[in-house]
């Protein structure tokens, strides 16, 4: 490999796990802002949303760089294409952390819910589903990586529980309809980070197999 390649490569790798490991921590602080009802986490998350968009950008624009200067193939091509993915990925895992976050802050200000065990659990599920799924892309790990997959179908689960509890308590609490409306918004961004946790880990299925898995039985 080119000297000049390997040093473009490398300072992309150093990129992209800085921007996952700053996108995972804030998915933990925004649940946990929704777990406490803490306005100033919350905004922590929310002011630090810039600073992901410039580092998407940058990410994206170190790999053009790579595909225009050096012209990779095999498995160094496979590396920025799915860095190119995997960072596409990773800036909406981080805008819906800063959606989750504005909830918190808006329910902060509300009467206190209490919020269902099973959003708890869900949310768990989704960030440690983040977690994994950047373990593996470092790791190049596709055991993990298919774990993280089908970890999917247990937050979906959870998700059709939790429609069912927000439904009962909206008839049963008319008055708090605005409340349970935002925890409804909060399942849908926890779920949605869940599959873009699983999109990643498709991305490096590919890039250590080389095999497009999407859309694939993953059993």
């Amino acid at each position: 490999m080119p000297v000049h390649l390997r040093r473009d490569l490398e300072k992309l790798k150093r990129l992209i796990l800085a921007f996952g490991a700053s996108v995972e921590e804030n998915t933990q602080l925004a649940a946990n802002a929704l777990r406490t009802y803490d306005s100033e986490l919350a905004q922590r998350v929310i002011d630090r949303d810039e600073e992901h968009d410039r580092t998407e950008v940058q990410i994206e624009e170190e790999c053009l760089k790579i595909l225009a200067l050096h012209q990779p193939v095999a498995v160094d091509l496979r590396y920025v294409v799915t860095v190119l993915k995997v960072n596409a990925d990773l800036e909406r895992i981080a805008d819906f952390s800063v959606n989750v976050a504005k909830r918190a802050s808006s329910l902060s200000k509300s009467k206190p819910i209490a919020l269902p065990k099973e959003l708890l659990e869900m949310s768990n599920k989704a960030i440690s589903m983040v977690k994994h799924t950047l373990d593996a892309l470092v790791e190049q790990d596709i055991v993990r990586a298919r774990a993280v997959c089908a970890s999917d179908d247990e937050v979906d689960l959870l998700q059709r529980e939790l429609y069912d509890i927000i439904v009962k308590n909206i008839h049963e609490h008319p008055d708090q309809v605005s409340e349970w409306m935002q925890v409804f918004s909060c399942v849908r961004y926890f779920e949605r980070m869940g599959d873009l946790a699983t999109n990643i880990s498709e991305d490096v299925i590919y890039l250590v197999e080389g095999e497009v898995i999407r859309h694939k039985n993953m059993n």
